[in-house]
């Protein structure tokens, strides 16, 4: 592929504010209470946010969204409870595992648990069966406002087709990035990411709708740009004549 943009702090502060002028805050993560922040992003693992709210607005119904409720209460109801969320049997044992964690190492108190160095509990989470780079990155920034990068599907293919990272660039690579770039601000990390998501939900799809994009002109061009993974072509790279349009070479036929 051509040569990737230099990620800079001014190329993501530029991007960050055609995002929130466009979309304005997102008002990210909605929730009452850090424990029910927790719960969503387990919850919402391979599923769009309106399940998770259908599942938590059960668990509110039967008064279940605490830590306590939630450890005491039998794997079969809590199952039936978050059923809306999807692959809820597996999401149970997720919910339990972590349960399991924090009542073992933090007396099922979420102050203890913030006052927890945000690295080793980082790895601490990790270490939860079920609970991935995203799931625990969400934990930390939106439960507990660390300063943390969450980087998600969306996240890597907006920056992929705007040539800020590699193809299959993997979590903590982007997450690197971004974090050298733009430093250690929590808050804006917390909207910025919400902004991506907007971004990625409503324009940069599998199949994008540039033509409306706020970043149909940021380091892209909606003539010069691969017809198959959509990535923008640097005048100076090599591309390959395809129906009308380009390939890149990864996506040229073999």
């Amino acid at each position: 592929m051509g040569a990737m943009i230099t990620v800079t702090q001014a190329t993501l502060t530029a991007m960050y504010e055609r995002l929130l002028n466009a979309f304005g805050p997102q008002k990210w993560w909605p929730a009452r209470t850090r424990f029910e922040v927790i719960v969503g992003a387990v919850l919402t693992q391979n599923t769009n946010w309106g399940n998770v709210e259908k599942a938590l607005n059960n668990l509110k119904a039967e008064k279940l969204l605490s830590p306590d409720a939630l450890r005491d209460i039998p794997a079969r109801k809590l199952a039936s409870l978050i059923k809306p969320a999807g692959y809820f049997n597996v999401k149970t044992r997720r919910l339990k595992n972590f349960l399991s964690f924090f009542f073992n190492e933090y007396q099922g108190d979420l102050k203890r648990m913030a006052r927890e160095d945000p690295g080793i509990l980082r790895r601490r989470l990790l270490g939860v069966n079920g609970i991935g780079p995203e799931t625990a990155d969400s934990i930390l920034l939106y439960a507990l406002d660390q300063p943390v990068f969450v980087v998600d599907a969306y996240t890597k293919r907006i920056l992929y087709r705007h040539n800020m990272v590699a193809s299959g660039a993997d979590y903590d690579t982007v997450q690197g990035i971004l974090m050298k770039a733009l430093g250690c601000d929590p808050r804006m990390f917390n909207e910025y990411h919400a902004l991506i998501v907007r971004l990625g939900k409503d324009f940069c799809k599998p199949a994008p709708r540039c033509g409306r994009c706020v970043l149909n002109d940021f380091h892209y061009s909606l003539t010069l740009k691969c017809c198959r993974c959509h990535r923008a072509l640097r005048k100076s790279e090599i591309r390959y004549p395809w129906e009308g349009g380009y390939l890149c070479r990864e996506c040229r036929p073999k």
